[in-house]
Formats: structure tokens, sequence, C-alpha cells
């Protein structure tokens, strides 16, 4: 009997996270999630890696993190998440430093436990609000390291270079449940449509010419 391939992945509910636990399975890896709890200002995320996780019967771990110095307008109450018009070459003020970082250096640590040999993140350089630890240059770097401590462990990033559209074209395709996923930086009942993280994902849908049924789920 042919011994599975163990994954780890980094799981935040949304839309990318969801299609890269999606095409770990499908190339046929046990999966198990880490879902990070690093402060957001609602669970919701949370919540949806949660369902998700469990509607695959993919084992997952929340991790609590504790970023107290933090001024980003994901963490920090007093601020408000930007609604830009347009999304420049810019670093915005939802970017939480070091937040990838540390993901991965957690994700390493579960994966020498259980002897995993991959791990799959859905961090994208294409459609993506410039956060410099979601780019292609980041991973490469963060891959070196793995090397340097002798371990066979790879970060893989199968969204890396795909549009938005492209992604969910995929997602679509492996029967990604979309309807349950959360994107929205923002914890309202419905996406709020405005922030980065909504745009970015109604690009996507749009150009597909597919409806986003996460409006459509109750």
């Amino acid at each position: 009997m042919k011994i599975r391939q163990k994954a780890i992945i980094l799981f935040s509910g949304g839309l990318d996270s969801a299609t890269v636990l999606y095409y770990a399975i499908s190339k046929g890896y046990k999966c198990h999630c880490l879902i990070f709890d690093y402060g957001q200002k609602h669970n919701k995320e949370i919540k949806s890696a949660e369902k998700i996780a469990k509607l695959v019967k993919a084992d997952y771990s929340i991790v609590k993190v504790k970023l107290p110095w933090s001024k980003d307008s994901l963490t920090d109450k007093s601020k408000k998440v930007p609604e830009r018009k347009t999304i420049a070459n810019i670093v915005p003020s939802t970017y939480v430093p070091g937040r990838n970082t540390l993901f991965l250096s957690f994700a390493l640590s579960y994966s020498q436990s259980i002897n995993a040999d991959s791990i799959f993140t859905g961090v994208n350089s294409v459609d993506f609000s410039n956060y410099p630890d979601c780019t292609p240059e980041f991973i490469k770097a963060y891959n070196g390291v793995l090397k340097s401590l002798k371990t066979k462990i790879t970060v893989k990033t199968p969204l890396a270079k795909m549009s938005k559209a492209q992604i969910i074209k995929l997602g679509t395709k492996l029967k990604v449940p979309y309807e349950l996923t959360w994107t929205c930086y923002n914890g309202y009942k419905k996406p709020c449509g405005k922030c980065d993280s909504c745009k970015l994902r109604e690009k996507g849908f749009r150009e597909t010419g597919i409806c986003d049924p996460v409006f459509n789920y109750k």
C-alpha cells in the first residue's frame, strides 16, 4: 500500500487558501490545516476555515499568535480598513508585518513533527495587495532557509503566478465550495465589496463570468 505524502496547508478560509487545499488534495496529499488566530478584528475567516477543513475531513489546528505591537488595520481596532479606489503599487495598512514568516515557521515546526514534506500556501503576486511576503522572491528566500536547515521540506505556491480569474477557474474545476469561503477584511454579515480583498475577488469572478456564490449563501 502506497503511503500518502503529508502536507501542511496554511489555511485562512479565504478563496486562495481553499483553492490550494483542494489542489493539494487532488494531488494525493494527506492535508493538515493550520488556521491562525493572530488578533484579527473578526473571526469569520476562522469559522470558514473550520467548516471547510471539516468538510474535506482534514486535520486542523487553530494557532493563537499575539502581536501586541501591531499597528496594521486588520488587527488594530482603532484603525479602519482602507477603501482604495485603485489598488496602487504600495504596501497598504492591511499588511501585517512578519505574518507569513511567522505562519511558515509554525508550518515548519508542524511539518518536522509529523514528517510532512510540503507546506502549501495560497500566496499570489498577480492580483494581490502588494504584500512583500506574498512574492516569489520571499518564497524563494524562505525555501533557502529550509535548505539551510538540512530539511527536504519545501514551500509550494501553485497559485503564485495566476490571476484571480485563473484561480477561480481552477477551484471551480476542483469543486471548491466558494460559498463557504470568507475573503473580506471586514467581519460584516456579507462581504463589504469595498476593501482590496473584496475588489480582487469581484474582479476574478467578473472576468470568469461566474456568479460569486458567497452572496447567495445563508
